[in-house]
């Protein structure tokens, strides 16, 4: 796979690097922080949000001598927005998440993530356990730890029917998200983050065929039972649930734990929902820095 990144115009002091990611024929935007000869940290984002929503944990990172970068994905980048659905299967971002890590020159790396990034993290670590120093996901449990809570407990499998509208609802899902002003995707970030995110990520969520592609992962990197390919995690793991998640439930956390062989914290996280980057910032920047400093 073909990469190539370039640097853009330096923000001012303090800013983060703008950086662009091309893979193939895509072009990633990312942002990155930390000097080029740190250790490297790939940072992966969920729905519906975008590389900066790591600002506060690219910032931490960076001064702590990493080299972090956190990517724009596939679908969400402008330049990296495929229009056939088969074109997000797991593989593929998978694939992705890896290219990413070459294009810095990263034999190994940490990897954070969080939500569908989690996913995506959950499955790398068991296809290429080899390529990661460690793994840190926020809010989503391992796969089969959500799909047994699911088939066994009627509360999970309620909170998860969004996936399967939004799989089953093309075109429809989102005209109901983006009705009223987005009154609906509005609501998903539950008052929980500044409101200056909110609004830049309803604003690029907009524009045509974005929302349409992002919402894409649901319906190419799954089924309506929310099958992962993610097996056994032989990769130090750090795994932070808020315990006001909306969606995904205490019993799928707890159960995370039987799928990993190999060093692994849980914490939760006591009032917190599931934006935890930006929601608990500080709690999370402290343990993802022990997290990574051991590793």
């Amino acid at each position: 796979m073909e990469f190539a990144v370039a640097p853009t115009e330096a923000g001012p002091p303090g800013a983060l690097e703008e950086v662009d990611i091309a893979v193939g024929d895509h072009h990633h935007s990312a942002l990155a922080a930390g000097p080029a000869s740190g250790e490297f940290v790939l940072l992966l984002h969920g729905w519906p949000e975008f590389a900066d929503a790591w600002t506060e944990q690219l910032h931490a990172l960076g001064e702590a001598g990493y080299r972090a970068v956190a990517v724009d994905q596939r679908g969400y980048a402008v330049g990296a927005r495929p229009a056939d659905i088969g074109a997000y299967t797991i593989e593929h971002l998978v694939e992705d998440a890896l290219a990413f890590a070459d294009s810095q020159g990263a034999d190994r790396f940490h990897l954070i993530a969080r939500d569908w990034g989690a996913m995506v993290a959950w499955t790398l670590a068991t296809t290429h356990p080899h390529r990661l120093r460690s793994l840190a996901v926020l809010s989503t449990p391992h796969p089969s730890a959500l799909q047994h809570a699911a088939a066994t407990d009627d509360g999970q499998f309620h909170d998860l029917g969004y996936i399967r509208f939004f799989r089953a609802a093309v075109g429809k899902a989102e005209n109901y998200l983006l009705r009223d002003e987005a009154a609906q995707l509005r609501a998903v970030y539950d008052n929980r983050i500044p409101v200056e995110f909110v609004e830049r990520n309803i604003a690029r969520l907009s524009a045509p065929g974005a929302l349409t592609a992002t919402l894409n992962w649901y319906r190419g990197a799954t089924t309506d039972a929310f099958d992962i390919p993610a097996g056994r995690i032989a990769v130090p793991t750090l795994y932070l649930w808020g315990s006001e998640d909306p969606w995904l439930g205490r019993g799928a956390a707890e159960l995370t734990v039987h799928h990993i062989d190999a060093e692994y914290r849980f914490q939760i996280i006591e009032g917190a929902g599931q934006l935890l980057a930006s929601e608990t910032a500080d709690e999370v920047i402290e343990l993802l820095l022990d997290h990574v400093g051991r590793h």
